[in-house]
């Protein structure tokens, strides 16, 4: 009888470790809502509850497309987004950096001309995310 409820227990606490929730990783909609929208707004157009505050009227994200005639400029975004594009101004800019999108797994992105660059994962879903919200 022992041997049996130390079977059952044990069967118990294997089923619950494996019904244990893992939280899903962010997808750009959750990046944006974490990163973006407090300045940026829920909307991108650059009315969040923070802009008021700010030095600079936050840009207004839907618009990106249509100021490239059209076209949305992945790669200058996701440049602009990390810092890239940005390095050596960001002391006189509004917009922090942000160093975590840089963290974990990568993707292959074409950065032009037919050129694969492992690209961050969570920086090319928020990238995809802004591109979502553009009107023309």
């Amino acid at each position: 009888m022992r041997a049996l409820v130390g079977s059952l227990g044990v069967g118990m606490i294997a089923l619950a470790m494996g019904c244990a929730v893992t939280p899903p990783p962010p997808d750009g909609h959750q990046l944006f809502s974490d990163l973006c929208a407090g300045c940026h707004g829920v909307d991108g157009k650059g009315h969040g509850p923070s802009a008021p505050g700010l030095s600079q009227q936050p840009a207004d994200l839907t618009k990106i497309s249509a100021k490239n005639h059209g076209v949305f400029p992945r790669v200058k975004v996701m440049s602009w987004i990390d810092g890239f594009t940005r390095a050596g101004k960001h002391g006189g800019l509004v917009m922090p950096i942000f160093d975590p999108l840089l963290d974990g797994p990568t993707v292959m992105v074409e950065t032009g001309k037919g050129v694969m660059t492992p690209t961050p994962e969570k920086l090319v879903m928020l990238a995809d995310y802004v591109q979502s919200l553009q009107k023309p």
